[in-house]
């Protein structure tokens, strides 16, 4: 990768006389042991080996160049030229060099969009799991949000495609989406939002009529990501077809027919959006648009749907990494600016910021991989990994998302003044993080979702139990009383979900029920996770987050109680330092503060 041209004098924290330094130089990879820890203990000795030092230099990447890249494109928004230069209606999508070289790392040298569909990569003989693939999400993000969407989209395609579309389909398109070579590459979108229907898709009206082998599309598309992808999944119903969702079909619509020409389709215009600016989103007006079936019409919905949950899960995890990037960001200031003669990471109101700030992070580190871990399960045939997915996949999306916005206006927070400046990253972390709470599903919709779908008509919260059970179960060196304080709290909030979901009046609480989901499961992740990491290199600080999400995301607290004692500042202090802490030590302070 050649560099671009820099406006702006970059400055890390090993540079004299900066007020605040940032993150400029940092490898995020090595930055990061508690991503090492967990791939360790999700992935096979082996492929763990063969992704590391890719991981690293991605890392490395994504804390220079490609984090350049980002702030460029950012800047640079893309542009929508509606004919060419000749007066004819073809149109096209003019985007900064800089969008181009992100591009080329994502797609080509590290083929994240592919990872999981196709062999090869990075010199892997089989397919990637997808905890190995969302570890390359997870630090590629941390640079670059925007494009994350296209990845994504590009990847739920070719999965889509693989699995419900015809032999003549996939041997004439999913090639190309699944490319590393970027002059072979074929991006693909996900145009399902329509001003009629956007989370009630049944309402949708883009209609289907059949031509041949073929079918024409008619209608509007509102809000359409990777607006020039090359080849597109969208929802329309079938001439005559019934109403509601079992009415729509799928169908794979390309941008150019066979000889070339433009589809029958136009991009009316581009969004101006908040953030995620890099990223070329639009409305999209279907006239006659070729299309072609993809899998049985009156099931469209439902194959969407397993995009839709692929998505959710990647969301989450781009939301994780824009609150590791906010993180490391606010860490940065914190260990290197001196305010009224001491560092501000010794000083208390800031330690408990900083706490909150990785608190979330970590919950949200966990909890990805977590889910990632059951769809790989899922995918191998688990039909109880399946069921666990069901629920691990709403209601990390509704949390993760939500905690992303708080982080990362914190961290802005913590840079002061100029952290509200477009020259440092944190602007455009928040700008960015408030995407995740509406992408693919709102908030509501998604606590909706988790509680009266999962639990109340799939019953997946019986296997959510099973699991965090059986965490606790295969944690033997994690101190017995802590494990049975999760138990407990694991019976409650399974319970409480029930209850919710069970009754019709109660729908105001799925969100609260879908929270609670949210913390004790990753209470009981990171006491899993302690416990493993502390046999494996003999650090259990995890357990001390553990101790945290149960103090200050599930616990009632007495707002008029002083909270600050020792064992809260040895608490701090283990983990915002570097040392690894044995579970004698951490088994002292998981005791009733």
């Amino acid at each position: 990768m050649q560099p671009l041209k820099q406006d702006r004098v970059t400055a890390s924290a090993s540079q004299p006389g900066l007020l605040a330094p940032d993150t400029t130089g940092m490898n995020f990879y090595r930055a990061d042991p508690a991503l090492a820890d967990l791939l360790r203990l999700h992935l096979p000795d082996a492929l763990f080996r063969h992704i590391e030092p890719h991981l690293d230099r991605l890392g490395a990447l994504a804390g220079g160049h490609l984090d350049e890249c980002a702030r460029l494109a950012d800047r640079h928004p893309p542009v929508l030229h509606p004919r060419d230069r000749f007066g004819r209606d073809i149109q096209h999508i003019e985007y900064h060099p800089a969008y181009r070289e992100l591009e080329k790392a994502a797609f080509g040298e590290f083929g994240i969009h592919a990872m999981s569909i196709r062999k090869g990569i990075m010199g892997w003989p089989d397919k990637y799991p997808v905890v190995a693939k969302h570890a390359f999400t997870f630090l590629f993000n941390q640079a670059e949000f925007g494009l994350g969407c296209p990845i994504n989209v590009t990847d739920g395609c070719a999965k889509l495609l693989d699995k419900f579309g015809s032999a003549a389909l996939k041997a004439k398109y999913l090639d190309g989406l699944t490319q590393t070579d970027i002059g072979r590459l074929t991006q693909g979108g996900q145009f399902m939002t329509e001003k009629e229907g956007g989370s009630d898709v049944g309402t949708l009206t883009t209609s289907a009529v059949q031509e041949g082998d073929h079918w024409r599309l008619y209608g509007e598309k509102w809000f359409c990501s990777n607006a020039d992808a090359e080849v597109v999944m969208l929802l329309a119903r079938p001439e005559g077809a019934g109403p509601g969702t079992r009415g729509v079909g799928l169908f794979l619509m390309p941008r150019r027919l066979d000889d070339g020409s433009p589809n029958h389709y136009r991009i009316v215009r581009l969004k101006d959006k908040l953030g995620t600016r890099s990223m070329a989103s639009g409305e999209i007006k279907l006239e006659g648009a070729i299309a072609y079936a993809v899998g049985k019409l009156d099931r469209g919905f439902v194959q969407m749907a397993e995009m839709v949950n692929s998505s959710r899960l990647s969301n989450g995890v781009k939301s994780t990494a824009l609150m590791r990037r906010a993180h490391h960001d606010a860490m940065t200031v914190a260990k290197n600016r001196i305010v009224f003669g001491q560092r501000i990471i010794d000083l208390p109101l800031a330690q408990r910021q900083l706490m909150k700030i990785a608190l979330a992070t970590e919950q949200a580190l966990s909890m990805s991989f977590l889910t990632a871990d059951a769809l790989d399960r899922a995918e191998a045939g688990s039909q109880d990994a399946a069921a666990l997915l069901r629920i691990l996949t709403p209601t990390l999306k509704f949390r993760a998302t939500r905690d992303a916005r708080k982080v990362c206006g914190d961290a802005l927070e913590m840079r002061g003044g100029i952290g509200y400046i477009e020259e440092f990253a944190t602007s455009r972390l928040l700008r960015d993080a408030h995407l995740g709470s509406i992408w693919e599903g709102t908030g509501n919709i998604v606590a909706i979702d988790a509680l009266k779908r999962a639990v109340g008509r799939h019953g997946a919260d019986a296997a959510l139990a099973a699991d965090l059970h059986a965490r606790l179960d295969d944690s033997p060196n994690v101190p017995q009383a802590w494990r049975d304080r999760l138990r407990a709290l694991t019976d409650r909030a399974i319970g409480f979900a029930r209850e919710v979901a069970g009754r019709t009046d109660h729908e105001g609480d799925a969100r609260r029920a879908t929270s609670l989901l949210y913390h004790v499961a990753s209470a009981v992740a990171l006491a899993w996770e302690g416990g493993r990491i502390h046999e494996m290199r003999g650090d259990a600080r995890r357990l001390l987050l553990s101790r945290l999400v149960v103090d200050h995301r599930i616990s009632p607290g007495d707002p008029f109680r002083l909270t600050e004692n020792a064992g809260q500042r040895a608490i701090s202090g283990h983990l915002l330092g570097e040392r690894s802490v044995g579970m004698a030590e951490v088994g002292e302070l998981l005791v009733e503060a």
